[in-house]
């Protein structure tokens, strides 16, 4: 009996984290909540442009690596940078960085198995509010970054941002069912300064024709639809039971207005 004991427990171990100690195991989750927490504090007063805060994630001789910005060493330098560059007062614009769920890893650092340090990585993107605009999608890069316990406190001593390039448009936006009737209200021909579409109902959806290319329009609402590739609206406008336009917007502003030429079949 003590025996199958014995072989049970051996074999959980093995399922657990095979070739690794349980207790070494259990101090890199404990450190990776850690790091977990660091990051995200620091990327609070990132977008709250709270540069004190920020600076305060650093040690004195921490390196910044960015493959546009270049390299910029030591703490003063990164507190100029905040405030001579994205956090100016007389800024006109916001960024807001946000993590891709899914991509974040956090890795231990030892030396005579003791742990003196941590490394996160993963990719992030950034939401950019110019003056009276709304906020969009700006960009995507990947982060690395060197953690160290310097006099009981965790601090990043070197980061890397890298890859940085445009983002790839993530729809947030959840279809609704919306009755064949209305659909079919809103099938016709229509005009703008820059194109002329053809709007033909389909399954619970809205073909958009633009020349010889063919796009399916979602519905949001009853009268509003989107694309699920781009962050473009599609708003249909009616005089009492007509449908007379549709404003289409991008990233929430009006970019085009397409008055309707043939009524509804």
């Amino acid at each position: 009996m003590k025996k199958n004991k014995l072989l049970s427990h051996c074999l959980l171990l093995l399922i657990i984290a095979p070739g690794i100690p349980v207790i070494a195991q259990e101090k890199d989750a404990e450190i990776a909540a850690i790091i977990k927490q660091q990051d995200s504090l620091f990327w609070q007063a990132y977008n709250s442009c709270d540069t004190t805060a920020m600076a305060s994630f650093f040690s004195d001789d921490a390196e910044f690596y960015h493959d546009k910005g270049g390299l910029t060493v030591g703490l003063p330098a990164l507190k100029a940078s905040f405030s001579a560059g994205m956090c100016k007062p007389d800024r006109t614009f916001h960024l807001r960085r946000e993590e891709v769920a899914g991509t974040v890893k956090v890795f231990s650092l030892r030396k005579n198995n003791e742990i003196y340090g941590a490394i996160i990585t993963g990719e992030h993107v950034f939401y950019l509010t110019e003056k009276g605009k709304n906020e969009y999608l700006d960009g995507h890069a990947l982060f690395t970054h060197t953690w160290r316990r310097l006099n009981g406190k965790w601090l990043m001593t070197r980061v890397l941002s890298y890859d940085h390039g445009p983002a790839t448009y993530v729809n947030k936006r959840v279809a609704v069912t919306v009755p064949d009737k209305i659909l079919k209200t809103y099938e016709g021909s229509y005009a703008g300064a820059q194109n002329a579409i053809t709007i033909t109902a389909g399954s619970n959806v809205l073909n958009m024709k633009i020349g010889e290319k063919l796009f399916v329009l979602y519905a949001e609402k009853e009268n509003l639809f989107f694309s699920k590739d781009r962050d473009l609206t599609f708003e249909f406008v009616k005089t009492g039971a007509v449908v007379i336009k549709v404003l289409v917007r991008e990233r929430g502003e009006v970019v085009e207005v397409e008055e309707r030429k043939v009524a509804a079949k």
